[in-house]
C-alpha cells in the first residue's frame, strides 16, 4: 500500500516550493543574461594567471600590498588561507576544469596540518572553505577525516561557563584600558558550520551543542536592541559575566561594522538551516532588515566599512584622521557575503525571502559592474575591487581580499541553484504568463 505523505508536511512542502517559485519569478530575468557564466569564465582567466605568481601553496594569495604587488600570506596559519582553495573549487565546480581541480586540491591538502591547530578560532574558514568545499565535491574520505579532526580542535576553545567558542588570545582594547582576557568575535558564527558538519558525520551531538550554545550566547551578547552588532564582546571566565561590548576592527564601540553585522546574517542563516530553530531564523531577518533598511546603505548596496563612519555621536578610540576619508572606503566583501546569505535566508522566509532576494541580486548586479569586478591583467588577478580589511589598523584598505572573491563566488552558485531547482515552474508559469 502506497504510503501518504503527512497532511502537515505536505503543505509545508507545497509551501517551500510556491516560495522557490516566487523567487524566481522574482530573480530568474533581473540578472544580465549569462551573467554567472561570465563570471565564473572570468574567474577561472584570472586564477589561471595568479596561479602563475602564486605557485606555493604553503603561502596562498591574501590581497595587495601598498606598493601594488600580490600579497602572499607567510604561512598557512593565517585566518585567510583556506579562502583561495575555496575559490578555486566554486570555480571548478563551476566550469569543470580539470586544471583548476587540480590546484584546488594542491591548495587544500597544503593546509592539512591545520587539523591539529588551537591558537584561534578561524578553523571554519581556514579548513571548512578549503576541505569542507573539497569533501562535498569529491566525497574523498580523507577530506572528511580532516575536517572531523579540525571540529575537535576548534571546540577544545569552548568554555561551559561562558557558554561561547574563544576567538582570540589575550589581547588589549584600543583605548589600552581593557585587557580582553576571554575575547569573542561576531566572526565567530561562521565558524560553528564546521562543527555541526563534524556532528552530522560522526552522530557526536557535542560539537552541535557547542555550535548552539554559542549561538544562543551570541544572540545574547551581541545583538543590540536595534539589531545591530557589537564586534568584540569580552568575558569573566569564572563568572561568564559580560566584561566589554567593544569593537577592533570597526569605527567606534557603538557602531555597526558592516563586515561583522554580515557575518551575523551569514551565520545566524547557517544555523537556522542546520537546526530548524526558529530563534535563529528571527535573529537573522532581524540582522538584515538592519542592514537593508539602514539609510546609510549607500544606493547600489555595497556598504561603507561601517555604516557610522564619521557621524557624530560616534567616537573611534583609534587614531582617526576623518579628512583622509572624505570619501569613505566601501566593503565589497561585506556585500558579497550578505549577497550569498540573503539568497539562503529568502527560502525560508516566505513573502519577505522575495525582498531578500532582490536585494541579492541588487548586490550581485552591483560586484559584476566595472565598478566592483576587475578586467583581466589587473587587480592582481583576483575578481573584486574597493573591499576594506581593518581600516583602524591601516591594514587592507580598498583593496581586493581573497575572501571577498569567495562569497562572491558562492552567492552566484546559490543563485545559479535557486533557479535550477524552480525550473519546472519558473517554465510553466512563464509560458502561462505569456499566453
Amino acid at each position: 500500500m502506497e504510503q501518504r505523505m503527512p497532511f502537515k508536511l505536505m503543505k509545508q512542502r507545497q509551501s517551500f516550493r510556491f516560495v522557490l517559485l516566487c523567487l524566481a519569478l522574482t530573480i530568474g530575468m533581473q540578472l544580465k543574461a549569462q551573467m554567472t557564466d561570465l563570471a565564473f569564465a572570468n574567474a577561472k582567466a584570472l586564477y589561471s594567471s595568479m596561479l602563475e605568481k602564486a605557485k606555493n601553496p604553503f603561502t596562498p594569495p591574501r590581497t595587495t600590498k601598498p606598493d601594488g604587488s600580490l600579497f602572499l600570506v607567510p604561512d598557512i596559519y593565517d585566518w585567510t588561507s583556506g579562502f583561495f582553495a575555496g575559490d578555486l573549487w566554486y570555480t571548478y565546480e563551476a566550469t569543470k576544469d580539470a586544471t583548476i581541480k587540480k590546484e584546488a586540491i594542491k591548495f587544500t591538502e597544503a593546509l592539512d596540518s591545520l587539523k591539529w591547530f588551537t591558537g584561534h578560532h578561524d578553523l571554519g574558514f581556514m579548513l571548512y572553505c578549503s576541505y569542507g568545499n573539497a569533501y562535498r565535491l569529491t566525497k574523498d574520505e580523507k577530506y572528511k577525516a580532516v575536517l572531523i579532526q579540525g571540529a575537535k580542535s576548534l571546540a577544545s576553545r569552548f568554555n561551559p561557563i561562558t557558554g561561547t567558542i574563544k576567538s582570540w588570545n589575550k589581547r588589549t582594547s584600543w583605548d589600552g584600558k581593557t585587557v580582553w582576557n576571554y575575547p569573542v568575535i561576531i566572526d565567530n558564527m561562521m565558524n560553528l558550520e564546521l562543527l555541526f558538519f563534524a556532528s552530522k558525520v560522526t552522530g557526536d551531538t557535542m560539537y552541535r551543542h557547542i555550535a548552539i550554545t554559542h549561538a544562543l550566547t551570541t544572540m545574547k551578547n551581541h545583538i543590540r536592541a536595534n539589531n545591530s552588532t557589537y564586534h568584540v564582546v569580552n568575558y569573566d571566565t569564572q563568572t561568564g559575566k559580560v566584561l566589554n561590548q567593544e569593537t577592533c576592527q570597526g569605527y567606534a564601540n557603538n557602531s555597526t561594522w558592516a563586515r561583522g553585522q554580515a557575518w551575523g546574517i551569514y551565520g545566524y542563516t547557517m544555523t537556522y538551516k542546520e537546526t530548524g530553530d526558529k530563534r535563529f531564523l528571527e535573529t537573522a531577518q532581524r540582522l538584515a532588515d538592519f542592514y537593508l533598511t539602514n539609510p546609510r546603505l549607500p544606493k547600489d548596496k555595497v556598504p561603507y566599512w561601517d555604516f557610522n563612519a564619521n557621524q557624530s555621536g560616534y567616537t573611534p578610540l583609534f587614531k582617526y584622521d576623518a579628512s583622509k576619508y572624505t570619501t569613505i572606503p566601501r566593503d565589497a566583501a561585506a556585500a558579497a557575503i550578505v549577497a550569498s546569505a540573503l539568497l539562503d535566508l529568502s527560502k525560508f522566509s516566505g513573502k519577505k525571502g522575495i525582498g531578500y532576494a532582490k536585494a541579492a541580486v541588487a548586490m550581485l548586479q552591483s560586484l559584476a559592474s566595472d565598478k566592483y569586478s576587475a578586467e583581466q591583467g589587473s587587480n592582481n588577478h583576483f575578481i573584486l575591487k574597493h573591499c576594506t580589511g581593518s581600516l583602524p589598523h591601516g591594514s587592507e584598505i580598498d583593496v581586493p581580499l581573497v575572501y571577498a572573491d569567495y562569497y562572491y563566488l558562492e552567492a552566484l552558485l546559490r543563485y545559479q541553484q535557486l533557479k535550477h531547482n524552480s525550473s519546472p515552474l519558473i517554465n510553466k508559469s512563464t509560458s502561462a504568463i505569456n499566453k
